[in-house]
Order: structure tokens, then C-alpha cells, then sequence
């Protein structure tokens, strides 16, 4: 099969790197062995209600907003992820899934209100690296770099990404979220080119079975040097 992945408005959400996360999950998806398909979604043009991965990034606070607009309007993503669509959410894009985010004044903003998040101001800025361990078993400990204002509160029916062991994440000691087959993170960094298992976990989803552990040398050296330099020697010990 071959795997449509959907960039959205990747020029108003793509602050920190995050464009690369496409880039991770084409990567990782030819070591498996399956072919992909990318379909970048400018602002303004309709959204694929067919893509089998939806990929949203960072983006500044007028940026995300418009986003927002604009998604919500379209209404095609909305079909996607209630017929069940892989999605990734990063940053901005995560606060967005939620029922509402703080717009560039610090008043609540619509967000798409496709999960049980609600979003408002942390007491000061989480800017620096961010290490955490991940709830799903399987996955390695998480890698990346956070840079947002936003404190993330997740409703009963919604489990954390994973459990923060250095920097801020959601705020509550938690990072991300998960549920059904979205993933939402504070992770950049690209956050898949550093966790690898992530985006493999997001193509297993597509293809509909787990994809075989595979180990990339060069980025195992790079996940432990930044979790080395969090964490010291003790990078690779659970939290």
C-alpha cells in the first residue's frame, strides 16, 4: 500500500523544524519498506478527507489561529479523524485539537475540539530540552526541545504522551497526549527524527500491524547525546 501523508498549512505551522517530521516519516517508512505519498496543504487550499497520516506543527499565536479557522472551516480533517485517520500534533497543532487555546492577547481562542484538551497560560515560558517516558509500552524514552507558553489540561478520557523527567511539557508533570490514533506533543526538535519508535508507531497505525523494531545507528548516537546532556549518565534509567 502507500501510506498519504497530509502536511497541513505547513507554512503557517511549521515553526522549530517541524516540517522534518514529514521528512522523518518518509524516511522511516522506506526502511519498512512502504511507499508514501506527501500532499502538502497550503492555507486556504481544500484539506484530502482520504490521507492516511495527518501531520500538523508549531506556529506562532496569529498563526495558529488562523489555522484554526481555516481547519475548522474546511471540515475535512474532522472526517479523517473520526473515520479513525492517524494524526501527529505538535506544539501549536497540538493545542489546536483541544476545545480552546490562548490567542495572542491570552484570551481563549475555538480550538477543533476533536479531543479533551483545554490549553491556557503557564506562569513562564518553557523553553529548553525535554526529556520524557512514555506511557504506551514499547516506546523508548522521548527526546526534544520545547519552546511554548501553553499549560495543557487533559480531560478524563485522555492519557498522557508520557511522564516528564526533565523540563515542562504540559505542565502538570505530564507531556502530550494520546488517544485513539492521534498523538499530541510539545516535542520539537524534529520531534520523529529523534524518536524514531514514534513515527513508526504512527505508520503502524496506517499499515494496521506493528512494524518490526528497527535500530538506526546515527540516530541512537544522537537521542543519547541529548538526553545524555539533560540527564547525565543516567540518560537511559526510567524517571
Amino acid at each position: 500500500m502507500t501510506i498519504t501523508i497530509v502536511s497541513i498549512y505547513p507554512a503557517l505551522l511549521g515553526t522549530y523544524g517541524d516540517a522534518g517530521n514529514v521528512l522523518a516519516l518518509r524516511h522511516r517508512a522506506g526502511l519498512h519498506g512502504l511507499a508514501t505519498e506527501v500532499v502538502n496543504v497550503a492555507a486556504g487550499e481544500p484539506i484530502p478527507a482520504g490521507g492516511d497520516l495527518y501531520v500538523l506543527g508549531g506556529g506562532e499565536d496569529s498563526a495558529q489561529t488562523a489555522a484554526a479557522r481555516g481547519i475548522r472551516a474546511d471540515g475535512s480533517l474532522r472526517t479523517a479523524f473520526e473515520r479513525g485517520a492517524a494524526l501527529l500534533a505538535v506544539c501549536a497543532g497540538y493545542q489546536l485539537l483541544g476545545e480552546y487555546f490562548p490567542d495572542a492577547t491570552g484570551a481563549p481562542a475555538e480550538g477543533l475540539g476533536f479531543i479533551d484538551l483545554r490549553t491556557d497560560r503557564l506562569p513562564r515560558r518553557a523553553v529548553g530540552e525535554l526529556a520524557a517516558d512514555p506511557q504506551l509500552p514499547g516506546l523508548p524514552r522521548l527526546t526534544g526541545y520545547e519552546n511554548h507558553g501553553g499549560a495543557t489540561h487533559r480531560g478524563p478520557g485522555v492519557e498522557p504522551l508520557a511522564a516528564v523527567v526533565a523540563g515542562v511539557g504540559n505542565g502538570d508533570g505530564t507531556e502530550g497526549a494520546i488517544a485513539g490514533h492521534v498523538i499530541g506533543t510539545y516535542l520539537h526538535g524534529p520531534g520523529l527524527a529523534r524518536n524514531p519508535a514514534v513515527a513508526d508507531l504512527l505508520l503502524s497505525w496506517c499499515v494496521g500491524e506493528t512494524l518490526e523494531p528497527l535500530l538506526e545507528p546515527d540516530v541512537e548516537a544522537l537521542r543519547e547525546e541529548r538526553l545524555r546532556s539533560v540527564l547525565g549518565d543516567g540518560w537511559n534509567r526510567p524517571g
